[in-house]
């Protein structure tokens, strides 16, 4: 992977034209902007495990278009089956970059069956290849038209739960916008949707762990405090920055009226989402202090075939991003021979989430406090459209 310096005007974590991709190296913001060369999926699953690009949705269109930029001018022999063949390896191995966002995995069987399907059709392997390419660059456009209508759907159902305040203070957690996406953002998006319409007194952003990392061994930097912060400052959207361990206090001074987050896998019976660690405690505290929780996420973050957050996958980070400074790449700042627990991710429990907000719409509560997810996809449109 080459690097780059060049920053486009708008912000921007996936800058990308046929034959050519480039990701935002998220690891050295907000002191640098750097763009990584990505030339194919092997580069992809690197840009992608060592956290060059995060966000669930981001993940699986930063996976797509490396193994496009790869096909683009690749001189394949074989027939179209074969290369039918090549693309689906090539994307079980991208899979295994996250295997707790479930967007990839999602993407990485539709697009599979698509090209699978193709080469049944066709006689020509370029045809193959150009319908996955297609297909990859259909999931970068559509994901911020998705992202739009998450942002407005959750603005004018949080205004519809908060009748009687003019303005909103809401919290939201890790990163979920223009860099966790293709932009606009999911749980980031409904904030920005509030602010344009007037409706945000201000936002709270909390610092979120894990993958400590920062330019100096005296400072401790990560999602929240370099990404969202980042871009929250980049928009003009009044915001603060907070501690995870302060939310508790924060909300008991009535500073907060709702939590907004996103979701990286979401199960079938709605009971459990798996987001980035420090969520389900975040749900606790909205909980005690009667502040409303959402999750926000498109629909590709809902995996019918589990039916609780037990069948989830919790990825664990390497021990050394707690004991050393740098995401783990610099000096030990930690006592020797102490045990580390590093998960990137926790479940949190239907009973903590007041809605989930889609693009198609918000998933309220059928009763007993569980959300009748299959029926709301079943009765819309397909969660992933690969044409």
């Amino acid at each position: 992977m080459g690097e780059s310096n060049e920053t486009p005007e708008a912000l921007q974590a996936i800058c990308y034209q046929r034959g050519s991709l480039r990701l935002l190296d998220q690891r050295k913001l907000p002191l640098e902007s750097v763009y990584l060369n990505i030339q194919d999926s092997k580069d992809g699953w690197n840009a992608i495990r060592d956290m060059v690009v995060r966000g669930a949705p981001a993940i699986a269109i930063a996976a797509a278009l490396s193994l496009a930029v790869e096909i683009h001018s690749l001189e394949f022999k074989g027939a179209p089956a074969d290369a039918a063949d090549f693309i689906v390896k090539k994307l079980e191995f991208l899979v295994s970059s996250r295997p707790t966002a479930v967007n990839l995995s999602d993407a990485a069987t539709k697009l599979g069956d698509l090209v699978q399907n193709t080469s049944e059709t066709t006689t020509e392997v370029k045809t193959v290849f150009k319908a996955f390419v297609e297909a990859a660059e259909a999931m970068l456009e559509n994901d911020v038209a998705d992202n739009k209508a998450i942002g407005s759907h959750g603005a004018i159902f949080l205004r519809k739960k908060s009748e009687g305040l003019d303005k909103l203070c809401v919290l939201t957690h890790c990163n979920t916008g223009s860099l966790a996406t293709a932009g606009y953002g999911t749980a980031l998006g409904v904030i920005r949707a509030l602010h344009a319409g007037g409706y945000l007194d201000k936002a709270f952003c909390t610092e979120t762990r894990p993958f400590n990392q920062a330019k100096f061994q005296a400072i401790w930097l990560s999602f929240g405090s370099r990404l969202t912060a980042y871009e929250l400052v980049h928009d003009k959207i009044p915001a603060t920055l907070v501690t995870d361990s302060a939310v508790a206090a924060l909300m008991k001074s009535g500073s907060v009226n709702a939590v907004v987050v996103g979701a990286d896998r979401i199960a079938a019976n709605g009971s459990d989402t798996a987001n980035k660690i420090g969520t389900y405690s975040l749900a606790l505290c909205a909980k005690h202090h009667g502040v409303q929780f959402y999750v926000a996420a498109p629909l590709t973050s809902i995996d019918l075939s589990i039916s609780s957050g037990q069948q989830i996958v919790i990825e664990e980070r390497s021990p050394k991003e707690l004991l050393n400074s740098e995401g783990g790449l610099g000096k030990q700042v930690a006592a020797s021979g102490i045990a580390v627990w590093n998960p990137a991710f926790d479940v949190t429990p239907a009973s903590l989430i007041t809605a989930i907000i889609t693009e198609k719409g918000v998933i309220t509560k059928s009763g007993d406090d569980v959300f009748d997810i299959k029926s709301f996809v079943e009765s819309t449109s397909k969660r992933l459209t690969i044409e």
